[in-house]
């Protein structure tokens, strides 16, 4: 039977009893809540209520094999919907789009939900270098992605290339800021600082 589950961006998606999709997805709230450091099967299991004995039925490499899918299953899931919204929208509509993703993601969880790659990527995981790895990959595919859109606008490939660098660090600096002061100012500053250079720059490129 299928149910249906509230996200922490408030979004709702379907839900099956499955053990691992939902080890994987406990796995992912963990990361955006706690980091990958506090992440542990015990704290999975435990939101998710799934068996201990399916752990190394799904997951023979442990709980290191369990993040890394929850690493790509998120960062799939984002990757995704910012390919479709710098295909399918200008830049500042693009912008705000993510900026409103991000605002219902962190008011809705009272600021507890941050971006699960962000986690990976900013700790150190020496026994674990795969994490920062996987995480180098994914956003070099979002920075593909707002590159090739500005590059559309007819921005010169350099520039856009350092506009999408600014984009990513900007949105995911804010995200922390905004967690760490309770406060959703920090994100609506960069916003708005990223709606005037962006709106200076597209229709400049467009003359």
């Amino acid at each position: 039977m299928t149910t249906r589950r509230t996200r922490g961006d408030g979004s709702v998606r379907p839900r099956t009893g499955d053990a691992r999709r939902r080890m994987v997805e406990g796995a992912i709230e963990s990361l955006r809540s706690h980091g990958a450091s506090a992440t542990s099967v015990d704290r999975v299991l435990a939101s998710t209520g799934a068996p201990r004995g399916s752990v190394y039925h799904h997951f023979p490499g442990g709980r290191t094999e369990l993040i890394n899918d929850a690493i790509a299953a998120a960062g799939s899931f984002m990757s995704t919907f910012i390919e479709q919204l710098t295909r399918e929208h200008d830049p500042l509509t693009a912008l705000d789009e993510f900026a409103t993703f991000w605002r219902r993601t962190l008011l809705d969880s009272d600021f507890r939900s941050g971006c699960p790659v962000f986690a990976v990527a900013v700790e150190t995981n020496d026994d674990t270098p795969e994490f920062a790895h996987a995480a180098a990959e994914i956003f070099a595919r979002w920075h593909r992605a707002l590159a090739e859109m500005l590059v559309r606008e007819n921005v010169a490939q350099a520039r856009a290339n350092r506009l999408a660098t600014l984009t990513v660090a900007s949105f995911e600096g804010a995200i922390a800021l905004a967690r760490a002061q309770h406060d959703i100012t920090p994100l609506e500053d960069v916003v708005d600082e990223l709606r005037g250079l962006l709106g200076a720059v597209v229709p400049a490129s467009r003359d």
